[in-house]
């Protein structure tokens, strides 16, 4: 990928630009999957986390869980969940949008003090389209758009993934991108699209050594 396509992918409606990355190792959580579901849920996340080069643990020392991934068949569902309100704000108004644009997933960000990422709440709602996804499909997708703050048009016209043999796997340019995100000498959060060359710079330099 080009930096003006990379750029893209972090580029807001408004025209502004924001990648961040997480900042402290992830601590997921799923709710609303039996346990089959759950273990390939979670092996989605580590997959991409060790692609990345980050981390995974057991417990954070702020939440407890800092990526909590909500199933529901309704959004209404999530009005009653304990303390859900208090984790993202503005909920009831949120759920309501979420509902007059039958949309079927939103995902919510908290950064810390320096931008990194710190937290993110996943909600998706089974309709009949993502109920027609295989599990795994489903999984890889998700743990694909936590990695990074993408813009909410990134995937809008393509997924981040590609089937191999049947099977669905990450597209490698954009596991190129979160990687180069990741790499030591970049920083934890950019809100300048000149960072989009550096990523370029860093997937070419890679693959060139590849």
């Amino acid at each position: 990928m080009d930096a003006d396509q990379i750029g893209a992918l972090f580029t807001r409606a408004d025209g502004s630009y924001l990648c961040a990355r997480w900042g402290r190792p992830i601590v997921p959580v799923v709710f609303g999957v039996d346990d089959a579901t759950l273990g390939v849920i979670k092996g989605a996340v580590e997959a991409v986390v060790a692609l990345a080069g980050h981390s995974i643990d057991e417990t954070d020392p702020e939440l407890g869980a800092n990526l909590m991934v909500f199933f529901v068949r309704d959004w209404d569902e999530l009005r009653g969940v304990p303390g859900l309100g208090r984790l993202i704000e503005g909920l009831p108004a949120l759920l309501d949008r979420l509902e007059a644009a039958e949309a079927n997933q939103y995902r919510v960000f908290r950064f810390d003090a320096a931008g990194a990422i710190k937290a993110c709440f996943v909600l998706v709602r089974m309709d009949a389209h993502l109920s027609d996804l295989p599990a795994e499909t489903l999984a890889l997708s998700q743990a694909v758009q936590t990695v990074l703050s993408w813009s909410e048009r990134a995937f809008a016209g393509a997924s981040p993934l590609g089937m191999v043999d049947g099977a669905a796997v990450l597209k490698p340019d954009i596991a190129g991108v979160i990687r180069a995100a990741y790499g030591p000498m970049m920083p934890v959060v950019a809100r300048d699209a000149s960072h989009a060359l550096r990523l370029a710079a860093r997937i070419s330099l890679t693959e060139g050594r590849g």
